[in-house]
């Protein structure tokens, strides 16, 4: 361990170009872990309003496309801690983990944005459902023949 981690590990490892997609809810994560950490006591107001701003920052760079990957940026997470460290001080920025795991974070993440994907995706299912509905009550469709299957038998 006391040397460099071989470079060809380092792009076995990195996941941020699959995991960037989690940005959002990271961050949203991020947000409610630090509201938590205030009323809790660990951190004080003032830390807690730079770091929420802080993340707000880092949501808008990652929204409007002008986020940054740095080399070292891993997974999502170092990438946003890296960036709000950059913003609001590794001091202030480093509090974000008290009392939490990487694993919990990983978890919230996943259940974030899946959430959100499957509210996108019903949207998109009833969206299909109508326009299904409007084309078989179309004047159209009324006399077309449609296969009839069994089980596919």
């Amino acid at each position: 361990f006391g040397e460099a981690t071989d470079k060809t590990m380092e792009l076995f490892n990195d996941s941020l170009p699959f995991d960037k997609r989690l940005w959002a809810a990271d961050l949203a994560g991020s947000k409610a872990y630090a509201a938590a950490l205030t009323e809790a006591g660990v951190i004080d107001q003032d830390q807690s309003t730079k770091m929420r701003q802080g993340l707000s920052d880092v949501r808008k760079e990652w929204a409007d496309g002008s986020f940054v990957e740095l080399e070292g940026d891993e997974d999502i997470h170092t990438a946003n801690e890296r960036r709000l460290g950059d913003l609001v001080g590794t001091d202030v920025a480093g509090r974000l983990h008290t009392g939490r795991s990487r694993n919990d974070q990983v978890a919230t993440d996943l259940r974030l944005w899946l959430r959100a994907e499957v509210h996108a995706l019903r949207s998109l299912l009833r969206g299909l459902v109508e326009d299904a509905r409007d084309v078989a009550g179309s004047d159209e469709a009324q006399g077309a023949l449609m296969p009839g299957y069994t089980h596919l038998q």
